[in-house]
């Protein structure tokens, strides 16, 4: 895990994701957004699911999503939630996709107010 440099050299598509997984976490009124944009360029946005009987992390379902709509691979994630870290089972999720030509895929660790704090390389 890398410490967050200046929100200002984020690329503007992590930006992008970012802002949609801070969005959807905001209008849903959930603990966690998430966004990944797969090899594509297609991006993909989920909350927490919280039912009785499914629960599921905003990421697992937004990489879930992707998987759904045939993304072959993800070229980045994003998480927006006041957590200090994303959980080990969410990275396996984003793993278990990968990037493509087996690159690693970059998790970027937001707060609520959008502002980068953590990527995690190699994800």
């Amino acid at each position: 895990m890398t410490d967050a440099a200046s929100a200002d050299a984020l690329d503007p598509e992590d930006r992008k994701i970012i802002t949609l997984a801070r969005s959807a976490r905001a209008r849903n009124g959930v603990p966690e957004g998430a966004a990944v944009r797969d090899d594509t360029g297609r991006t993909y946005v989920a909350t927490t699911v919280a039912l009785d009987s499914l629960r599921l992390s905003a990421l697992r379902t937004a990489v879930a999503m992707a998987v759904a709509s045939g993304a072959a691979a993800l070229e980045a994630a994003a998480v927006v939630s006041e957590a200090a870290a994303v959980p080990d089972g969410d990275l396996a999720a984003v793993r278990d996709l990968g990037g493509p030509g087996g690159k690693d895929v970059p998790v970027l660790l937001a707060g609520p107010d959008g502002r980068l704090r953590a990527t995690i390389a190699g994800s």
